[in-house]
């Protein structure tokens, strides 16, 4: 028995069924896989050719290795393959479908039904009982008893696809700690002065490196009407919390201060804000000027002026007030405490025949494809021991 039909449980179901198992997958919503079927505007970035460890946050870092290592993006890619769904790599090994990604779904669908997989859409659970060395699960239509749980139900994010806190709850239920959750890959807001100082701006891109408590990560920054977001701010956002220091090198393709230079002695009648527009979006460069550094010609600036600048720009501080929450999160930080499941086959060490697997586990990838590969992986991890 598996609670929840999405990328974890459906990868569950069909490795398990592939063995002879009897399987059934228990959706409350009206259709499996909906984070899919939204993933990767719609073409679902389903895994990444880079998926190593480190790509993923854990308050136990390792217990990830075992199920990344025994099934691979190459594993998936050759059932991807396999169903003859074209596909293509964006930057940084990221795989999209090139259609769509109802195509990952109907593929999920038609392994489990060759696997003899009974899938139930619109099916809540009202309970979970301990009965002899299984369970009997309580839904609308009736009583299910099973020998296995499998608990795939994800995390808090996106509610609007049907996302809720019900996997942490059945984890406590049985024993087990859930680790704090909050949101993940989510784009950050302003407020007070630095959300009048920057919203007007909405729609702005550049490319920065965003960082936080030791990470950093090289991509695009966007200026929202809320605040910031773009691929370097989701990433960033799972190592921030409120009050942290959080810095953005504006520049990370170049020496501020060297450029500075180098454009006081080439062009001396220029001005600071003409500069910048060079290098940044023009309209950014100009309220940095307004707002931070002031706007004169190159000529007039002291060295010492022109290296304050440089180190403002090479680490503009960003105040952030918070995040916009689990409605856009892609991802839930924290989860079900992986020290009391075993890395190799995702059950509990508590309950017999009980497994956790997918965005419910205190384990959550990078932006990328890194969260699909996770599923995949703990989802064949706890099928491969069904």
């Amino acid at each position: 028995m598996i609670i929840g039909g999405g990328a974890a449980g459906l990868m569950c179901a069909l490795t398990a069924g592939r063995r002879g198992k009897r399987v059934r997958v228990i959706e409350h919503a009206n259709r499996v896989g909906k984070k899919i079927l939204m993933s990767g505007g719609g073409r679902c970035n389903f895994t990444n050719t880079g998926t190593s460890p480190t790509n993923f946050l854990s308050a136990n870092p390792h217990f990830c290795k075992s199920a990344l290592a025994r099934y691979t993006p190459a594993d998936f890619i050759d059932m991807v393959d396999s169903h003859r769904i074209a596909w293509h790599e964006k930057e940084l090994g990221q795989l999209f479908c090139d259609v769509s990604s109802k195509q990952i779904v109907g593929m999920l669908l038609e392994e489990c039904a060759q696997a003899g997989v009974r899938i139930d859409v619109g099916c809540k659970v009202d309970a979970v009982h301990r009965v002899g060395g299984g369970f009997r699960i309580e839904t609308g239509p009736g009583e299910i008893e099973c020998p296995a749980l499998v608990v795939a139900t994800g995390g808090l994010s996106i509610p609007s696809m049907g996302a809720t806190g019900f996997g942490y709850d059945l984890a406590r239920q049985f024993g087990h700690d859930v680790l704090p959750v909050r949101a993940g890959l989510v784009p950050l807001t302003l407020s007070g002065k630095h959300h009048e100082r920057l919203q007007d701006l909405s729609g702005v891109a550049l490319p920065v490196e965003s960082r936080c408590n030791g990470a950093s990560f090289r991509a695009d920054l966007l200026i929202t009407h809320r605040g910031l977001s773009g691929p370097a701010v989701l990433q960033i956002s799972s190592y921030w919390q409120p009050g942290d220091d959080l810095r953005l090198d504006l520049l990370p393709d170049s020496e501020a201060f060297e450029f500075l230079r180098s454009q006081q002695r080439e062009r001396p009648a220029a001005e600071l804000r003409t500069v910048l527009g060079e290098v940044l979006p023009r309209r950014f460069a100009q309220r940095l000027c307004e707002v931070w550094f002031g706007n004169k010609p190159m000529k007039q600036w002291r060295e010492t002026e022109l290296r304050e600048i440089a180190d403002q720009l090479k680490a503009w501080p960003v105040v952030a007030s918070g995040t916009e929450g689990y409605r856009t999160a892609e991802v839930t930080l924290g989860g079900v405490d992986t020290t009391q499941l075993s890395s190799s086959t995702m059950q509990s060490k508590q309950v017999d025949g009980l497994y956790f697997i997918g965005e419910v586990v205190d384990v959550t990838g990078h932006l990328g494809g890194y969260n699909f590969q996770w599923a995949w992986a703990s989802g064949h991890a706890a099928g491969m021991a069904l």
